[in-house]
């Protein structure tokens, strides 16, 4: 029987690929025979804390800010023909630092304006293969976000872009879909995975009673990038435990 999430032979860039959920994903691809090559934002591989919930085993890595766009223009792409492509960069600022003009620039800058460099960096190898492309956002994009205003709207805006781009390329056979988790715990949820008061706060607004993990996210991203997901375009699939309900 052939299996429709064994993607040997196959190249996937993940972008945000160093820790957390893009490392998960990157690592889930890896597992079933793709080429795996990730970006992130530190000088070299080795400079990354296994600790951190980094694995970058069997991974091809490149330091590129993408909160830059002339980086992600003048960066390398690894494959001159692309299947997968998942855009899981991400940041966030605490302490209302995403009200005053800076945080908010940042904030956008790498959640929402790098969605549409990487993509269109990408294109050509994307169109190539007859790729997928895959942009991991949030439910921050469904509701307001009392503290972070710049993180819920540029995921809002990375779930409106995942349409556009879908309705644009699939002339081309390129598809487009996206994720949307809940809480994971990651180096960028910490402030509340790390408040034991927080924490059981959250939980108890969560269905399924768990936090969210990679490997959790990394399931939708291989069904949405494998045959199975071959008539699926333009969606956001929420991965939440229900927290969104």
């Amino acid at each position: 029987m052939q299996d429709d999430t064994d993607f040997t032979g196959k190249n996937v860039v993940v972008v945000g690929g160093s820790s957390g959920i893009g490392n998960g994903i990157a690592q889930a691809f890896r597992l079933r025979g793709a080429r795996v090559h990730v970006w992130g934002t530190r000088a070299a591989a080795a400079d990354y804390d296994p600790a951190e919930g980094s694995d970058l085993a069997g991974l091809g890595y490149s330091c590129v800010d993408v909160g830059d766009a002339g980086a992600i223009e003048d960066a390398a792409v690894p494959f001159a023909s692309l299947d997968v492509l998942v855009l899981c960069q991400g940041t966030v600022i605490y302490k209302r630092g995403e009200f005053e003009r800076p945080g908010w620039g940042r904030v956008m800058a790498v959640n929402l304006d790098s969605v549409m460099n990487c993509a269109r960096r990408f294109h050509a190898a994307l169109g190539a293969a007859r790729g997928s492309v895959i942009v991991v956002s949030s439910i921050a994009g469904f509701k307001a976000n009392i503290g972070n205003p710049a993180y819920a709207a540029s995921k809002a805006g990375a779930i409106s872009l995942t349409k556009s781009l879908a309705q644009a390329w699939a002339g081309e056979g390129i598809r487009v879909n996206g994720i949307a988790p809940g809480l994971v715990d990651t180096k960028l949820t910490k402030v509340t995975t790390g408040n034991p008061q927080r924490l059981a706060g959250s939980l108890a607004r969560i269905p399924q009673g768990r936090l969210g993990t990679p490997a959790d996210m990394a399931g939708a991203a291989l069904f949405l990038a494998s045959p199975l997901a071959a008539y699926v375009t333009g969606h956001t699939v929420i991965v939440d435990g229900g927290l969104s309900l």
